[in-house]
Order: C-alpha cells, then sequence, then structure tokens
C-alpha cells in the first residue's frame, strides 16, 4: 500500500518541481539589466498618467487629446514591436535595446520642451518607437540562460520590477508634478532610460550577434495566441482603470496629483509582491492556475466597484484595490511563460514581440475606450460604466483565454527539446537569441 501510494505522489509530482540545472551567475546579471529596462517603460505610464492632467490643462488639451497622448505613444509602439523582435533574433538583445533606450530618451527629452499639444503627441511617437525597440529585447534577454521549467522565477521577478516601477511610477510623477510642474515628469524619463542602456552596456557582454535558427518561424500556437490575449487584457485593465481613476480623482474627487497617486500605491504595490509568487507558482504548477486565479480576483473585485453607489474615493473603495492588485499581478509571469515555452529560442524575439503588442495594444485600447467615456464629463456615474466594463473583459474573456494556456510546468515543448539539445555545449553570453533573446 505504501509502495502505491508513493508511485501515485510521484506520478502527481512529475514535472512539477522548479529544481533544474544551476543558474550561471551572467544569467542573473542580464536579467537584472532587463528587468531595469522593461521598468523604465512601465515607470512611463504610470508617472506620464499622473502627469496628464496638469499638461492638459497647461497646453489646452482636453480630455480626448490627453487619452490621445497615451494611445499614440502605445501605437507607435505596438508598430515597432515586430521589427524590433526581429532584430532581436537577429543581431541580439544587447545592441536592440541600447538603440531602444537611447530614442526613447530623445523622445522624453523633445516631450518636455513642447510647446503645444501636437508636439507633446509628436515626442511621444518617437517615444514609442525607442520603446518598441526595448521591450522585445529586454523580455527575450529576461530569460537568457534560465532554462524552461524555471523561467517562471526569472519572469516573476521581471514582472515585480514592472510591478515596482508602478509603484514608483504614481509615486515620483505627483511629487514632480507638484513640485517642479508637469515638465520635470518627462525630463525625468531622460536619466533613467540612459542609466538602464549604461546597464545594459555593462552588463551584457557581447558576442556572436546571430543565431543560425533565427530566420525560422514562430510557429503557430494556441498557446502564444492565449498568452497574447492574456496579456492584451491584463493591459487594458490596468492601464484603462488607472487612467480613469487619476482623471476621477483630480478632477472630480479634488485630489491633488501626488493625493490621487497615493490612492493607488496599494494596487502597485501588490502588483510587485504578486508577480514572483506567480512565477514560482507557474513553474511548480503550471500557468492555467495563476492566471485563471488573476483574472477571477481583479474580475470580482472590479464587478463589486462598479456598481452604482459604490464609493470611488476615501477609504470606502481601499478593501477592493487589494484583489484588483493581486489579480493583476498573478498574470505576468504565467502569460509569458507559456509563450516562451511553447516556441524555440531562435524565435524568443519575436514572440517577446507578439506578447508586448498584446500589452501595448490592450493599454492603448484600454486609455482610449476610457477617455471616450469620460468625454461628456468626469462623473461617478461613467467610472461605474467603465470598471463594470473592465470586470466583464476579466470574467468572460480573460479567463476563458487563460484556460488555454497549456500546462508546460514539465517543460515539454520546443523550448525544453532546444535546451535539452544544447546543455552539453556552453554558449557566449549573448551568442545566440537561443539564450539572449
Amino acid at each position: 500500500m505504501l509502495q502505491m501510494r508513493d508511485q501515485r505522489r510521484a506520478r502527481r509530482g512529475r514535472g512539477r518541481s522548479v529544481d533544474g540545472p544551476p543558474i550561471d551567475p551572467s544569467a542573473w546579471r542580464r536579467l537584472a539589466a532587463c528587468t531595469a529596462a522593461a521598468a523604465v517603460l512601465q515607470i512611463d505610464g504610470t508617472l506620464i498618467t499622473v502627469a496628464l492632467p496638469r499638461a492638459g490643462h497647461a497646453l489646452a488639451m482636453g480630455v480626448h487629446y490627453q487619452g490621445l497622448v497615451l494611445g499614440i505613444y502605445f501605437l507607435a509602439y505596438a508598430l515597432m514591436l515586430w521589427p524590433g523582435g526581429r532584430l532581436v533574433d537577429a543581431v541580439g538583445s544587447r545592441r536592440v535595446a541600447i538603440g531602444g533606450l537611447t530614442l526613447f530618451a530623445l523622445g522624453a527629452a523633445l516631450g518636455a520642451l513642447a510647446s503645444s499639444s501636437g508636439l507633446l503627441i509628436g515626442s511621444r511617437v518617437i517615444q514609442g518607437l525607442g520603446a518598441g525597440l526595448v521591450s522585445p529585447a529586454a523580455l527575450a534577454g529576461a530569460v537568457a540562460g534560465f532554462p524552461p521549467q524555471r523561467r517562471g522565477m526569472a519572469l516573476g521577478i521581471w514582472g515585480a520590477g514592472s510591478g515596482m516601477a508602478n509603484l514608483a511610477g504614481p509615486l515620483l510623477g505627483g511629487a514632480l508634478t507638484v513640485l517642479l510642474g508637469w515638465r520635470a515628469d518627462w525630463w525625468a524619463l531622460v536619466p533613467l532610460a540612459l542609466l538602464s542602456a549604461a546597464a545594459i552596456w555593462t552588463l551584457i557582454p557581447t558576442g556572436l550577434a546571430a543565431h543560425e535558427g533565427g530566420g525560422g518561424r514562430v510557429p503557430r500556437s494556441p498557446v502564444i495566441a492565449a498568452a497574447t490575449i492574456c496579456a492584451a487584457l491584463c493591459f487594458a485593465v490596468m492601464i484603462g482603470s488607472f487612467f480613469i481613476a487619476e482623471q476621477y480623482l483630480q478632477d472630480s474627487a479634488g485630489y491633488s496629483p501626488l493625493g490621487a497617486a497615493a490612492a493607488l500605491l496599494v494596487v502597485a504595490l501588490l502588483v510587485g509582491l504578486a508577480a514572483p509568487l506567480a512565477g514560482r507558482l507557474a513553474d511548480a504548477r503550471g500557468e492555467r492556475l495563476p492566471a485563471v486565479t488573476g483574472f477571477l480576483l481583479a474580475g470580482a473585485a472590479l464587478a463589486v466597484l462598479g456598481i452604482p453607489g459604490m464609493p470611488l474615493h476615501g477609504l470606502a473603495p481601499m478593501p477592493l484595490l487589494i484583489p484588483v492588485g493581486l489579480g493583476l499581478g498573478l498574470l505576468f509571469a504565467p502569460t509569458s511563460r507559456a509563450a516562451l515555452n511553447a516556441a524555440p529560442g531562435a524565435s524568443h524575439g519575436r514572440v517577446s514581440a507578439l506578447l508586448s503588442g498584446g500589452r501595448l495594444i490592450g493599454a492603448g485600447v484600454g486609455a482610449g475606450l476610457a477617455g471616450l467615456a469620460l468625454g461628456g464629463g468626469v462623473t461617478a456615474g461613467r467610472v461605474h460604466d467603465v470598471l463594470l466594463g473592465a470586470a466583464g473583459l476579466c470574467l468572460l474573456i480573460g479567463v476563458p483565454a487563460a484556460m488555454r494556456l497549456v500546462d508546460s510546468s514539465s517543460a515539454t515543448g520546443p523550448a525544453a527539446a532546444e535546451h535539452a539539445g544544447q546543455a552539453a555545449a556552453p554558449e557566449p553570453a549573448d551568442a545566440a537569441p537561443a539564450h539572449a533573446g
């Protein structure tokens, strides 16, 4: 009987272990640099969102144009992602990330100097093009050197960096806007981008640029498609909710930019705390469990917040922000892990571009729809309607999409086969997209 019970436990535990080959220290350095680069892009979203109401008043921009400042950035970002992903697969993460961060810094400087809404929007296009190069390089580079069965851990740290950036962005944006004016928010992005480029330059060594398999196609996988949908929904809900909350708290509830940012800190903090836990859970139990749980938590809480008459400021809504933050944080690592493990390493740049494209399209749609919903005025009723719509996205589309994520905890997909075939042969640090992204 004991022997049969042990056999059943062994079968249940097969493929669930997070143990694996040792991780080279260079992989951790690469992860740190790529996480910092991704965090700069994340800071931009929340920092600029906080500053937009003041920038709008200064440049005589209505809410529609303020939404366009966010939306055009995401559009340019999304259009550059596929070329950026192809470049990553061709020349490696290092050079693409450095070039993108430099372009991003240039756009931020031009935005800080903008004297009209048109110039501000144009500067955001330049920033978006730079971000489109950085994003696939950062995501593909984050998993460099990590075997498939331990990528959830790496991606959890990467997601925690984005969560902490969400925490820092509103604080930094609120403080800069109150103390120095809205232009300081754009100026702050310049040194952040350049410091991240320096970290990439220092911590990611130069190696061979291309991979002989880099010209292969991205596999047509339902897992990659489902992961991209999940990523898009996560960012549509997060960016749209942050945008509408900042507008409501500042324009209707009378909060200062710093006060409005502080009110949302709990969400950003919980996103950062949940992301690494989701990564470890995905390594141990597969991607479905954390992804489905994330959409259920966020959707249920947003549905309650969307009930007409539900308080939207003060202490009353704070308990409901906890499941929103935890739910969104559970979605970062599982979606990326599922997609990357479903593809060979030689196409990780393009798979990362697809995921980033989903996130950016989702963010652009979320910001755009929120701006349209508030076009007739920033009222509590309109905010409730938007929150109910966000809940519907999570529960009616997000949960079914998350159910389609393959349980790859046993790492049996293309990435695992590739890693197994290459385990005996060490590679240069940035020699190939199979490890460098």
